[in-house]
Formats: structure tokens, sequence, C-alpha cells
């Protein structure tokens, strides 16, 4: 009676300690979820500022867009604006910190102005 006893003391602990394992996993797992929650959102905030960002700099007019010709620190951000061809221009938008990585980029057209070009 009393090796019963000890059996039965030794499968609970056998399916405690596999009870803990799945938990530490489950656990784990659902910490891994959410910090790429956490990453995702914050990337998708940082993609709306940049959408803001990129849409003030379309609503620039012709000379404003000539006057800003090149790179330029916004915050944590780097505008490019180039003009590829008299009347077009490109606007590129990427963080400061991982230059060389374009987020967001548009190209606009603004008519020459008729005393000009």
């Amino acid at each position: 009676m009393r090796s019963v006893r000890g059996f039965a003391l030794l499968e609970v602990l056998a399916a405690v300690s596999i009870l803990a394992i799945a938990g530490l996993a489950l656990v784990d797992m659902l910490d891994s979820r959410l910090k790429d929650l956490i990453t995702e959102r914050s990337r998708e905030y940082e993609l709306l500022d940049e959408e803001r960002l990129l849409t003030a700099w379309t609503l620039l007019t012709r000379p404003e867009l000539d006057r800003n010709i090149g790179e330029h620190d916004v915050g944590p951000y780097r505008v490019n604006i180039q003009r590829p061809e008299r009347t077009l221009y490109r606007i590129a938008l990427e963080r400061s910190s991982t230059v060389g990585v374009e987020d967001l980029v548009t190209v606009v057209y603004r008519p020459a102005a008729a005393d000009s070009e």
C-alpha cells in the first residue's frame, strides 16, 4: 500500500513538472508576441508620422521646392528632394538612424511658370 502511494506521488510530480514546462513555454511565446506587437505598433506610428511629413512636403509650391532641393533633417527623419526633370520633383523620406533606406518616396508635378525656363 505504501509503495502505491509513493508511485502516485511520483506521477503527480511528473505531471506538475510537465505542466510547469508547458506553462513556461507558453509564457515565453506570449512575451515574444507582445514584443513583436510593440515593435509593429511603434513602426506603424513612425510610418504615420512619415506620411504626414511627406504630405506637408508635397504641398509646397514650385519655388519652395526649388529652394529646398537637397537633404534636410526634420526631427528623426531626413527629407531628400531632387528634380529629375524640369517639372518633376522626387521627394524621399528616411529615418536618420537608417541612412540610405528610403521609407516613403513620391514624385510630384509642378508645371513651369509661363515666363520662366
